[in-house]
């Protein structure tokens, strides 16, 4: 079964087009990543699909009730965890999720039963009595987290869950959203982190300027760039256009260039065979290499080759900030 589905979904705020005909599919059970910079579409995309927008045109459906006709049954049918933890900081972990229970309208022993299992789930037991404004970043993320599950939802929209996090606490909740698509959740995780797509998502889809530009698994994806990525920091960033243009020929593709950094990164076919024909070429044109490597595709290199820049880097207008998470 297809748990989202979008189809040709425009969404303009004044002069900015934020979506452009945006086409995606999610099969129920699956991680669907959405990568792509900051101002790129992918939060305008989860109001969308979370009924917090209502798209200029197009449609879409989540667990085949319409988002724009249906928003009642959407909302009770998924979680939303935002950017940002959205968890009341006076009240305690296990006060926070009682809480929850209670606006979907469970009896408060059914409320309190569900907050103890959830604190269980996310490593929260031994800080359940403890105000949240105590928790690091990490236990308030989790604890978002365990929030959106409280109301059972066959569909988790993660925003950006990581953003903010230090290295371990990022990995504690990689491991979470595992657990929970091995129950059958369906996640639609948006991220600007190129490693939390290639570990957590079964499908990626690229999106840059409000369209999705490619999509597939990871190793599809990477398969785009061509066997090998080579690249080649000059000595002179000043000559890096020239010698990028003569470096063609060995190339799968363009070669892109940082002419700031004097960086050329090249994708070729050949592998490391190809090296060093590279370095005579290079010795030829009489430049001096600072560094090089030669490596496996990554998705950056996929984005780059993409969209000529890296994934973190691109900035246009993006909609207001996500709103409480159904």
């Amino acid at each position: 079964m297809i748990a989202i589905v979008a189809e040709g979904l425009w969404k303009r705020f004044g002069a900015v087009e934020a979506l452009r005909g945006v086409e995606l599919k999610v099969e129920e059970g699956r991680v669907m990543g959405l990568l792509g910079p900051n101002g790129a579409g992918k939060t305008t995309l989860v109001r969308i699909l979370t009924t917090l927008l209502v798209p200029d045109r197009g449609s879409a459906s989540v667990m085949g009730h319409d988002v724009v006709r249906e928003p009642a049954a959407v909302r009770r049918a998924i979680g939303l965890a935002g950017q940002y933890a959205a968890v009341d900081e006076n009240l305690t972990g296990r006060e926070n999720l009682e809480m929850v229970g209670r606006l979907y309208h469970l009896p408060t022993s059914e409320a309190r039963r569900k907050a103890d299992a959830l604190l269980g789930l996310f490593s929260l037991s031994d800080a359940a009595r403890r105000r949240a404004k105590t928790y690091s970043g990490g236990m308030r993320r989790r604890l978002d987290l365990a929030a959106t599950l409280v109301g059972g939802p066959k569909v988790l929209f993660l925003d950006e869950p990581t953003t903010g996090l230090d290295p371990r606490s990022r990995l504690e909740l990689w491991q979470n959203i595992r657990d929970l698509v091995s129950t059958g959740v369906t996640v639609l995780l948006t991220t600007q982190y190129l490693e939390e797509a290639d570990r957590l998502a079964n499908t990626i889809s690229i999106i840059d300027g409000g369209g999705i530009i490619a999509q597939g698994t990871s190793a599809e994806l990477k398969s785009r760039v061509g066997g090998q990525v080579l690249t080649i920091r000059l000595a002179e960033s000043s000559q890096a256009v020239s010698v990028a243009r003569d470096l063609r020929p060995f190339g799968s593709q363009a070669p892109k260039v940082e002419e700031t950094t004097g960086e050329i990164v090249l994708s070729i076919a050949g592998g490391a065979a190809a090296v060093p024909e590279v370095m005579r070429r290079l010795g030829e044109l009489g430049v001096a290499v600072s560094d090089l490597s030669c490596r496996h595709p990554t998705l950056d290199d996929v984005f780059l080759s993409l969209t000529g820049r890296r994934a973190q880097a691109g900035s246009t207008p993006q909609t207001p900030a996500a709103s409480p998470r159904s």
